[in-house]
């Protein structure tokens, strides 16, 4: 019997490329409908509903009946992304808890997926002077892709080991700005050359939004089909019912954490500086074209660039991890962010070369912090708990994510410049760069009951 070939490193390579797949899948949703199209289209269509006419400035200041509260149109959709945040935070405790105990989790991914997919879809029938169905559409379809990634995540510690975490990671983060740059660039052709394919410019961004809903459903059928059912572990013993369970999971996690500080530390670490890094790609966008004087097709290509470039970014700091480990990495990767923020502050107006290369050095820095974040918190979780955590993580990857923009618009508000509120946000990586020096990784993956990597 010892002369048989273990077979199981080439099974888990194999459910590791499924994986990665819904990475792909996914990605087109949080760039074409929530990063770029979604916001201005909405605009519009609450804005006529307002009376403001056609234009999709966010300026319009007339307001739209939302549950009994009058909402400026212009604000209208980052009201609603900012309710699914909020929602997301008492949803996805539940999930995190389910999950822990289920061994069918990439049926629960999918499920989630699907579900959110077809609300996505519905804002196809946008147009008009007819948002609210958008309105709850885009709502419940941001909670559900959450509720997928809850799943996700949790599935990269079933298909392996802690050796290979990093490299995972790296790798599906890699295929996910790919996927999600692919349909992008697609949609963005036939929305800014609607004319020569025979469409208006808004159909052409309702088939756009569509695009991203039937490219999210269909390739999370990749994953589906080729992953493996894996048996829960190390269950926790349930108590009380699903509500109490669940949330008074939650607060018992948050107090259970002084068991395992450095997973406590690498948590509010991650809450500082992955506010910066989501601050700095929320605000780019207005600080190329308010600041530094750059068009519509400037900021395109560069957003087009950043999909593109993070890809091979996310491989890059995979190897890097693989050489240096993981916690290195982020650590240097904060360094990075903080260069990046100052030298943001003295960009010239209109001189495309240099803001082409600070979306080169954030596109790599990008897609490697957030792959590896995701890889090394998988190691400083107790086995069995993976759902329960990873829906903490989420809660604090996008519950927390307005702290750099409020901070951002306070400073631009006192000043009167983008500039010194761009160099502002380095505090956000100042601050989880101090965590991350006070954390112990070898001490914190062990506390869980994890076997440390080669190189951490």
């Amino acid at each position: 019997m010892s002369d048989i070939a273990d077979l199981e490193p080439l099974a888990r390579s194999r459910e590791q490329k499924a994986w990665n797949w819904y990475d792909w899948a996914n990605s087109a949703y949080y760039t074409t409908v929530l990063s770029v199209l979604f916001a201005p289209f909405m605009i519009t269509v609450a804005g006529r509903a307002a009376g403001c006419g056609n234009s999709a400035d966010d300026t319009c200041s007339k307001t739209v009946d939302v549950l009994g509260l009058h909402l400026a149109a212009g604000a209208l959709p980052f009201y609603l992304t900012s309710f699914a945040t909020i929602a997301s935070a008492f949803v996805l405790p539940i999930i995190g808890a389910f999950v822990d105990r289920s061994s069918r989790k990439r049926f629960h991914m999918a499920a989630f997926a699907w579900s959110g997919s077809f609300f996505a879809a519905l804002l196809f029938l946008m147009r008009g002077d007819h948002w609210q169905l958008a309105a709850v559409a885009v709502v419940i379809s941001s909670i559900l892709g959450g509720c997928s990634l809850v799943s996700y995540y949790a599935i990269l510690v079933d298909i392996s080991t802690e050796d290979e975490r990093d490299r995972v990671s790296s790798r599906g983060w890699a295929w996910g700005y790919l996927g999600g740059g692919v349909l992008l660039a697609i949609n963005l052709v036939m929305v800014l050359a609607h004319g020569a394919i025979g469409l208006d410019k808004e159909m052409a961004v309702r088939l756009s939004l569509l695009s991203a809903a039937l490219w999210w459903a269909g390739f999370t059928f990749i994953p589906f089909l080729r992953l493996r059912d894996h048996p829960a572990q190390d269950v926790v013993p349930e108590v009380g019912g699903l509500l109490s369970r669940s949330f008074g999971q939650l607060f018992t996690t948050l107090r259970g954490m002084r068991q395992f500080p450095m997973t406590l530390t690498f948590l509010v670490a991650f809450l500082f500086y992955n506010d910066g890094i989501q601050t700095v790609i929320g605000v780019a966008s207005t600080y190329g074209s308010k600041e530094l004087g750059f068009g519509d097709s400037v900021l395109i290509a560069t957003i087009l660039m950043i999909q593109f470039v993070a890809y091979g970014g996310a491989l890059l700091f995979g190897r890097l991890a693989a050489t240096y480990g993981a916690y290195r990495c982020i650590l240097w990767g904060t360094y990075a962010w903080m260069v990046i923020v100052v030298l943001a502050m003295f960009l010239p107006r209109k001189n495309v070369a240099t803001f082409l290369l600070a979306g080169v050095a954030i596109a790599i820095v990008l897609g490697g912090t957030q792959a590896l974040s995701r890889s090394f918190f998988s190691l400083l979780i107790p086995r069995g708990r993976e759902g329960e955590y990873f829906a903490l993580y989420n809660a604090c990857e996008r519950g927390t994510s307005w702290f750099g923009t409020f901070l951002f618009g306070v400073v631009f508000q006192i000043t009167g410049s983008y500039r010194p509120a761009i160099v502002a946000l380095i505090v956000f990586f100042v601050l989880g760069a101090v965590f991350l020096l006070r954390l112990d990784p070898r001490r914190g993956i062990e506390e869980a009951g994890n076997t440390v990597p080669a190189v951490v």
